[in-house]
């Protein structure tokens, strides 16, 4: 067995079903190792959207994404990928092919430091010299990347590394790492605390992040809000875990959040913090949450406790595990007082909602509102919503009605582009549950963008075609990079830079090229039909939606 055979046994006994990826020659003998199994390996068209499509792999499936580049350039180029799954605590295995191991460090034809380059964004890295050292280190790879904080692991292979003969496989069945022991049981004193707390509170609220998804237990969450009564607010990254028509839901928070829920954070006494960091996009002052408030943070990484905001009750654990001990505990919680004052409060905003919505189908172009409201109406109510970065985004955060689906984003790092591989890596997680589960119809997959982030991706389209991924891709057409324009407007009184995308390509003809049906719709009253006639369409297809500039998220 060669060193390539053993890292393809590797992922056969982590029950790896595909790999994304980009070859050259110094990860050649990977996937010459991989096309003798059932591992199915993924071309991508450029590498950073390997790591973009292991990430919407790995956020539908549960299970860790994959991916595989060659050396130097191709390893350099997947930085930014890690960094978005870094950011967003998403587990990945990359895979990086290297010069020989006696030419390290001597400067040679695509040779880079690839660990030391992405220290900063990965969970941890290996470089390595020995194949016999394979089996160990992809079985403590796949268990860093899964526990305590999910994240990307790396894995630098030198080419003779792979070439080599190993004397003996043998996987590992446990693993004893002295200096990785990830805290999983919540600790039942600051649990008794926390209902303390609440018992003596009239105000509580719940706020739940993006680590909800990652530890799998939004019905949980769920469970747990409707058992005790308590409101519950969500992140960017948390959207999804309640549904918009659940009377406990106040939506989503931050910069960009609804006005209900900012008020509903500023007015508690008490909130409690559930799988998300205190960062700036959902808490831009954090200090403001711990003034006159109790704070419960609830996290499986202790280095997010008390980070940006210190937290009267830290609560260190996964969420599966804490989530549990919260159920089994037995008492009568009701706000009756504080769910009146939210929902006179929502109603109010709602409101107003419903009266701008007349206004806004006096637009000359589409409204990205109204159109994101039919576009909910029309979709299945299990969809992937897949969100790219900018206007869009925001949009679609604010007006894309939450039901049994998934929302997927690049919400830490903010990586254009991200969209439509993502949808690819979710489309092939999703055709992975459907076979186990023996269900036919699979769910529809759509990615919004903008038509900024679709020219840093519109590469993958060659992708999408090669293996018939089921996407349907929905394009906001406004000419500029819209949320730039909108900074520059205000902060920059008119004068703008470097945002005029006036050499946009066509397309309807770029869908041709591609196999892809086109639609295009540039008046309210289009909008009806044309997502309609859109989603109907078997094959995939680009609907390009002509927005006016002027729009502001």
């Amino acid at each position: 067995m060669t060193g390539a055979d053993a890292i393809v046994r590797c992922l056969e006994l982590e029950k790896v079903s595909y790999v994304f990826g980009y070859p050259g020659v110094a990860i050649c003998p990977f996937f010459d190792s991989l096309e003798s199994t059932d591992i199915e390996s993924i071309l991508v068209r450029t590498e950073q959207n390997a790591a973009h499509e292991a990430n919407g792999y790995a956020r539908i499936s549960g299970k860790p994404g994959v991916c595989a580049v060659t050396s130097g350039p191709g390893a350099t180029n997947v930085i930014t990928g890690i960094a978005t799954a870094f950011a967003d605590s998403i587990p990945l295995i990359v895979i990086t092919g290297q010069v020989e191991s006696r030419l390290l460090g001597s400067d040679v034809f695509q040779e880079a430091d690839i660990c030391g380059a992405s220290e900063s964004f990965v969970k941890y890295s290996y470089t390595l010299r020995n194949a016999e050292e394979i089996p160990k280190v992809f079985k403590e790879a796949f268990h860093i990347a899964m526990t305590g904080r999910k994240g990307p692991v790396l894995i630098d292979i030198p080419i003779d590394v792979q070439k080599a003969s190993l004397r003996k496989f043998q996987y590992p069945d446990d693993l004893k790492m002295r200096t990785y022991k990830p805290t999983v049981q919540g600790n039942p004193v600051q649990i008794k605390r926390l209902f303390q707390r609440l018992e003596n509170v009239k105000k509580p609220i719940l706020c739940v992040g993006g680590g909800v998804h990652l530890a799998g237990v939004s019905e949980k969450v769920r469970e747990f809000s409707h058992k005790f009564n308590i409101p519950v607010v969500s992140t960017m990254m948390g959207l999804g875990t309640m549904q918009d028509i659940d009377p406990l839901y106040f939506g989503m928070v931050g910069n960009n959040g609804r006005s209900y829920g900012n008020k509903a954070m500023n007015r508690a006494e008490l909130i409690i913090m559930m799988g998300a960091r205190v960062a700036d996009r959902s808490i831009s002052q954090p200090d403001l949450i711990t003034e006159n408030k109790t704070l419960v943070h609830i996290d499986v990484d202790p280095a997010e406790i008390g980070k940006n905001a210190g937290p009267e009750i830290p609560l260190v654990g996964d969420l599966s595990s804490v989530l549990d001990s919260l159920l089994h505990v037995e008492a009568e919680l009701s706000y009756p007082d504080w769910m009146e004052e939210l929902n006179g409060i929502k109603e109010e905003t709602e409101l107003l909602i419903e009266k701008k919505k007349k206004e806004e189908l006096n637009a000359t172009l589409v409204n990205p509102y109204y159109f994101l409201r039919e576009l909910n109406l029309a979709l299945q109510d299990d969809a992937i919503y897949v969100a790219d970065v900018g206007q869009n985004q925001l949009w679609s955060c604010k007006h894309y009605k939450m039901k049994e689906g998934r929302f997927l984003t690049s919400g830490g790092m903010g990586t254009m582009g991200y969209s439509l591989p993502a949808a690819i890596g979710a489309y092939f997680a999703e055709k992975e549950i459907a076979c186990l589960e023996d269900r036919k119809n699979k769910k529809e997959i759509i990615a919004v963008m903008g038509d900024g982030a679709f020219q840093m991706s519109l590469m993958e389209l060659a992708t999408l075609r090669q293996y018939s991924a089921g996407v349907k891709i929905i394009v906001f057409h406004n000419g500029v990079l819209g949320l730039v324009r909108q900074y520059q407007k205000t902060a920059y009184k008119e004068h703008y830079s470097m945002i005029d995308l006036s050499g946009n390509p066509d397309l309807s003809m770029l869908s041709k090229a591609y196999g892809l049906s086109y639609f295009s719709v540039k008046e309210n009253k289009e909008v009806k039909e044309s997502i309609r006639a859109f989603l109907d369409k078997e094959e995939n297809g680009i609907l390009e939606v002509f927005v006016d500039m002027e729009e502001t998220a």
